[in-house]
Formats: C-alpha cells, sequence, structure tokens
C-alpha cells in the first residue's frame, strides 16, 4: 500500500513539473520542454534539456492549487456526513481488515461457493461501516439476533429491506400490518402470497386455510411435538408447571389429535372431545389404527377416578382454549368454504412463496398456531435440504421472526439455531429487550439463543443496564490521554501526563444510542459501529412505495 502511495506521489510531481516547464515555454522564459513528461525526465537526466528559472516556482503554484481543490474536496465531503457523537467511538472499533469478510465482496465470495449466482444479494443487510462507508452484510451462513427498543427503526432497516431482496421463500411473523403493506407487492413477483390473519392484524379474509392435521399425519412424535408447542405459548418459561396434570393433559391432547388425524377430523374435533371426558370414540380409532399404546393411555384417562380425570381434561381443554374461536379456527378448518385452496407446508420451503404469520401482542388467541405452523416450517425446510448437495437448500429460505417472544416463543428455537444456518435456513430473531427473550426461553435460553447467533445487533431504545453493561464490555477499553496540572509555592508549576483505560462505548451511550446507528457484533470479530439504511434509501424504495400506496389502507386514504 505504502509503495503504491510513493509512486502515485511521485507520477504526480513528474507531471506537475512537465505543466510547469509548458507554462515557462508559454511566457516565453524557456524552450518548450518534451511532448510527453516521461520524455522530458530523460532529456534532463541527459542534459538534453535544461530546467527553466521560473518551472519551480510553476511548479509550486500548481502543487498548491491542486491541494487546496483537494482539501476542499475532502473538507466538503467531511461536512456532509452526518456527525453524530456516537461515531467518535468508531474508530477505536472493528478495522477494516477485520470486516473483510463481511464486505460486499466478501459475503459475494461465500454466496457463490454455495451455489448462488450474482443476480441474488449477497447476503442478508445490515448497513455501513460508520468509519468506512463500506456496505456490511451477513452471508447466507449466518444466523441473526437483533434487540431493538421501540420506534428504532427495526422494520424499516431490517426487516423490510431483506424480506423484499430475499431469493428465496420468507417466513415473517408480525403483530402488524405495516411489513405486510410494504413488502407484499415486491414478494409477489416473486411467487404466491399467504397471509394468515386469524385476529384481523391486516383485515385479511381466510380465503386459504392451513390444516394441522397435515403436519401430524400418523405420527405421534408429531402430535407430542404440535402438543408442546400449543402448551408453551401461554407459559412462561420460569414458571412451574403441575408435576402431573400438565404432562398428563398433554399426553392426552397428544392422543386426541392423533385419532383426529387418523379419523379424518379437523382439529376442532379435539376440543370437542375434550368436553366429553366420557366420549371413547378417540380411543377407538386409536385402536382400529393399530397405535395400542395411545389406546390404552386415552383409555387409563377415560377410566380414572372422576377428580383425576376432571383435572387431566380441565387442564387439556385450557391449553386447547384456542380452539373456541370461530375467527380462528376457520384459518385452520375447511369450515364453511371447503373449496378453498389449502397451504402445503412441504411444498412451501421447495418454492419462492411468501408467508406473513400475524398474531397480537397481548391477546395470544392465535399464538398457539402460529407458532406450529412456523416450526412446521422450519421441520421441514430442515428435512428438505438434507435431501439437497452439502446438506443444505439451494436457495437460502429466510425466516424474520419479528416480535417472536410474543408472537412465535418456540421453546426449541435456542437449542436449534445454530443449526438451521447449515441447512440453508437463516433466521432473523428481533425482540424488544434481552428479557422479553428470557421470559419466552429462560435466562439460560436466552443466553444460548444469543451466542448462537452468528450476528448480534443492538439498535437502541434499551434501558436494561446489565444487558447495556455486557455490550459496553464488548466494545473493548481505550485509553485517553490525561493531562493535570498542580501549583506550588513560588509559582512552580507541575504537569503530569497520564492514561487509563475507559469503555469505548459505555452504558449511557448505548442507551442513548440514536436514530440511524446500531451496534453488530460478527463471531469472532470486534464490534463494529453502523449506518443503518432504511428502505425509502435503498434499492427496492420506488417499489416498495407502490406496494404500500396498494395495500396500506392509510395510504390510499391520503392519496384520494
Amino acid at each position: 500500500m505504502l509503495g503504491f502511495v510513493g509512486l502515485s506521489l511521485m507520477l504526480f510531481a513528474v507531471a506537475v513539473a512537465w505543466v510547469a516547464a509548458h507554462l515557462s515555454a508559454m511566457f516565453g522564459e524557456a524552450e518548450e520542454p518534451a511532448r510527453t513528461p516521461w520524455a522530458m525526465v530523460d532529456e534532463l537526466i541527459n542534459g538534453q534539456y535544461k530546467w527553466p528559472g521560473r518551472g519551480t516556482t510553476y511548479t509550486a503554484i500548481s502543487i498548491t492549487v491542486v491541494a487546496l481543490l483537494l482539501a476542499s474536496f475532502v473538507a466538503v465531503k467531511y461536512m456532509r456526513r452526518e456527525r453524530i457523537p456516537i461515531d467518535r467511538a468508531a474508530r477505536f472499533m472493528a478495522k477494516r481488515k477485520d470486516l473483510k469478510s463481511m464486505t460486499t465482496e466478501g459475503v459475494r465470495g461465500i454466496a457463490g461457493r454455495l451455489g448462488l449466482g450474482v443476480e441474488a444479494p449477497p447476503g442478508v443487510y445490515l448497513g455501513k461501516a460508520v468509519r468506512y462507508e463500506d456496505d456490511l452484510w451477513g452471508s447466507w451462513e449466518d444466523m441473526h439476533v437483533d434487540i431493538w427498543g421501540p420506534r428504532t427503526g427495526k422494520t424499516a432497516t431490517r426487516a423490510i429491506p431483506n424480506i423484499v431482496a430475499a431469493p428465496g421463500a420468507v417466513v415473517v411473523t408480525s403483530n402488524k400490518r405495516d411489513v405486510v403493506d410494504a413488502t407484499r407487492g415486491i414478494r409477489e413477483t416473486k411467487g404466491k402470497v399467504w397471509v394468515f390473519d386469524p385476529q384481523g392484524q391486516a383485515n385479511e379474509d381466510p380465503s386459504w386455510y392451513w390444516d394441522p392435521m397435515t403436519y401430524i399425519g400418523e405420527s405421534i412424535v408429531r402430535a407430542m411435538k404440535i402438543t408442546g408447542r400449543f402448551s408453551s405459548v401461554n407459559r412462561p418459561a420460569h414458571a412451574r408447571s403441575d408435576a402431573y396434570f400438565e404432562p398428563a393433559a398433554e399426553d392426552l391432547i397428544a392422543n386426541l389429535l392423533l385419532a383426529a388425524s387418523i379419523g379424518g377430523h379437523p382439529i376442532t374435533q379435539v376440543y370437542t372431545w375434550l368436553t366429553r371426558p366420557n366420549d371413547d370414540t378417540p380411543e377407538r380409532i386409536l385402536r382400529a389404527a393399530g397405535h395400542i399404546p395411545s389406546a390404552e393411555a386415552v383409555e387409563s384417562i377415560i377410566t380414572s377416578p372422576d377428580r383425576q380425570r376432571a383435572g387431566v381434561y380441565g387442564t387439556a381443554t385450557q391449553i386447547m382454549s384456542f380452539l373456541i374461536a370461530p375467527a380462528v379456527t376457520e384459518w385452520v378448518t375447511p369450515g364453511k368454504n371447503p373449496g378453498r385452496p389449502t397451504f402445503d407446508y412441504l411444498e412451501f420451503v421447495r418454492g419462492t412463496d411468501t408467508i406473513y404469520l400475524l398474531s397480537e401482542e397481548t391477546n395470544k388467541a392465535a399464538a398457539p398456531l402460529i407458532l406450529a405452523l412456523t416450526a412446521a416450517l422450519a421441520e421441514a425446510a430442515e428435512n428438505e435440504a438434507i435431501k439437497n448437495p452439502g446438506g443444505r437448500l439451494p436457495v437460502p429460505l429466510l425466516f424474520v421472526l419479528d416480535e417472536a417472544a410474543n408472537v412465535c416463543p418456540w421453546t426449541a428455537l435456542p437449542d436449534k439455531y445454530s443449526h438451521f444456518g447449515s441447512r440453508g435456513i437463516v433466521m432473523m430473531t428481533i425482540l424488544q429487550s434481552w428479557a422479553q427473550g428470557a421470559k419466552a426461553w429462560g435466562d439460560i435460553g436466552m443466553q444460548k439463543l444469543w451466542g448462537a447467533a452468528n450476528v448480534r445487533v443492538y439498535g437502541g431504545g434499551v434501558v436494561d443496564t446489565k444487558f447495556l453493561g455486557d455490550l459496553s464490555k464488548a466494545s473493548g477499553l481505550f485509553e485517553p490521554r490525561t493531562v493535570s496540572m498542580t501549583y506550588k509555592f513560588g509559582d512552580k508549576r507541575g504537569i503530569s501526563r497520564g492514561s487509563r483505560p475507559e469503555p469505548v462505548l459505555n452504558e449511557a451511550d448505548l442507551s442513548a444510542m440514536p436514530r440511524g446507528r446500531a451496534f453488530v457484533q460478527f463471531s469472532g470479530t470486534p464490534p463494529v459501529l453502523i449506518k443503518t439504511v432504511p428502505w425509502w434509501r435503498g434499492p427496492h424504495a420506488k417499489a416498495i412505495k407502490e406496494s404500500i400506496a396498494r395495500y396500506d389502507p392509510g395510504a390510499k386514504k391520503v392519496k384520494k
């Protein structure tokens, strides 16, 4: 690098000297120099050309003019940069060489190795490095965990840009319709769009449905998995469960789900059976199908003492209470319009469709089904990946799990997180705080999720001192120089200089992180401060605006 700079300066000096010699000749003070700078140098060396007396003056003037122009250019560029106090920390954080594999060129190389063409985005976009202005990305092997406080720009800078750019299928969870309205128009050009909206967050009609029985089939293992997902939604990770009734209730539900699936019944039949503790229909279906252990388990509960049976059935009824809402169940049963198309989750993971799974933040009536469908899609993608060379999906499948702790608190997520990346299943889990994640997965589970992510992003708006303290430690230390002066008798002064290590970013800096900045930790590299890029400054701005104008009722009203 230094050699290149030296050569450039030498060439610049020769060119300026040649111009100065021409100026001297132009004003009649010297002979005309050779036609090229290099020929002039050769003639000077061989004594064939005499350097003009005023050539040195003209050279100095030329260099001064060029230097002033360069200084003006640099000054204008500096003045145009956003001057935010926190940016001063960037020079003590990751160096350019640390970020090489996260730049466009770096992730493009990884994408090429994975078989993705240049027409696909190189990875999952993050923003620009504050210090170097380089675009930074997560590769198609990386997993993301984001923590952004309310109203800090996570949807505009993280969710929307990456949803519209994704080359393959996309799964989105959210509790608001804004992400649907902004991205739906673009995603429709890549495949079919499915909006699962049991609570009317986007005013979507149930024009299709997903039958959970297609996931269960005749597998008691899958029936147990989906039961665990239903059960976990309304039970905080720290909560203690009843040592007998909850496990017994979950076993009962799993066996009833299996019976309903084998018998060709909709999922709502399970709730009906739970309201009839003496109904032995599910036991007979299971026995006839050869699922003897499940049949015996159901029979043992039905024939148990009244109080015991009531406790098990009562607990099971509470777990499955989301099935009492017709507005919810019409999204998972044929209902009054059995001719509606059904959602094939197995086919979805092979294509480029998009599904949005919407639920209210506080009313979790739809959350059990959203969790069940999200997990079924991830499991299907994993199984599909195994069939392909290298055990990866040929085109990455992106999960954007916005409000994951509320909408999709999948208990197994922390354990499976790092494994998904090796399968071409890229997940971006977005939370509002560390505490929100700890409530869903427990302290250990949240630590495991954070540690399993290759890309960890903090976008500001958090006041949790423990979390901010950990980020502050990760930001590293620097040693600002200090100067102190002391006055003694006789007007003599003493000056001492020193330094002491301080955090690059302290808790106050991180808590006050301004909108438009984010703190990013890549695995194995020092943290970097980035400028986030909202969708309206990105390459898809026009198409996103058109999608909003088409689907957002508020935008249509304003337009009129």
